[in-house]
């Protein structure tokens, strides 16, 4: 537990300590959720969140995907990681390597939101969240972060029913790095350049940041259990499946 807590640390919490290790340990385990601010008592913030939350034929799926994919082709960021809330939405979390300005962050997801995802009905202004795993009180499932490539067999219901294996949370995230200053920078450049002109559409292939290796955190959407076993093996985790009549 201890690592998974470094690493949700690590990559969106504050480090003013606001949050103790034995508060976040009962929520984890599903004793108690509780709502984090991603954002200081300075106004500041290092990891911002994006709902997907659910629509017709699957929609919330496809959308999340094609944004996914654009921040790493389109935008040169790093590969975001993936959520299901266990209530009725998708979540992508974009960490930063430095806390920025709220309003920087809102500046972003702003401008994500007109070029990618317009038809979403999104909060611009809220910064609290649930920080996954946990068990959402609700509806009884758990959010978790998923492997990115199986989203969409959780079209119908967006959480799981059975506690997150720890390890294979933890694994989820240690792959992850921050937005660096310069690559949120040439996001922001990009996507305000294309907007201001007018454009209705998505910025297309816009060059990343000179240096930076080709993407390798794509998202799919959809994936055989071939391809999601071959996955977790990657990261040393061993599936178990649960078939259902």
């Amino acid at each position: 537990m201890q690592k998974l807590i470094a690493e949700l640390r690590r990559l969106y919490l504050s480090n003013d300590r606001r949050y103790d290790d034995a508060a976040l340990e009962r929520h984890l385990r599903g004793e108690h959720t509780m709502r984090v601010d991603l954002a200081g008592d300075d106004g500041l913030a290092r990891a911002l969140v994006i709902d997907f939350r659910r629509l017709p034929d699957d929609g919330h799926w496809a959308q999340l995907c094609e944004t996914a994919n654009a921040l790493q082709t389109e935008l040169g960021l790093p590969a975001p990681a993936v959520s299901v809330s266990g209530g009725d939405s998708y979540g992508l979390w974009l960490s930063l390597e430095t806390p920025v300005p709220v309003a920087r962050l809102r500046q972003l997801k702003a401008l994500l939101h007109k070029a990618y995802f317009a038809q979403q009905d999104i909060d611009l202004d809220t910064t609290s969240v649930e920080l996954p795993p946990c068990l959402h009180q609700a509806s009884g499932l758990w959010a978790a972060f998923i492997n990115p490539g199986m989203g969409a067999s959780f079209a119908d219901d967006l959480g799981l029913e059975m506690t997150p294996p720890v390890g294979a949370q933890t694994s989820f995230l240690e792959g992850l790095r921050g937005i660096s200053e310069k690559e949120l920078a040439h996001a922001l450049e990009v996507l305000g350049n294309c907007l201001g002109a007018g454009a209705d559409t998505p910025p297309t292939l816009a060059p990343a940041p000179a240096g930076k290796a080709a993407p390798a955190g794509l998202l799919l959407k959809d994936a055989t259990i071939e391809d999601i076993v071959r996955h977790l093996h990657e990261r040393n985790i061993e599936p178990t499946f649960r078939f259902l009549k």
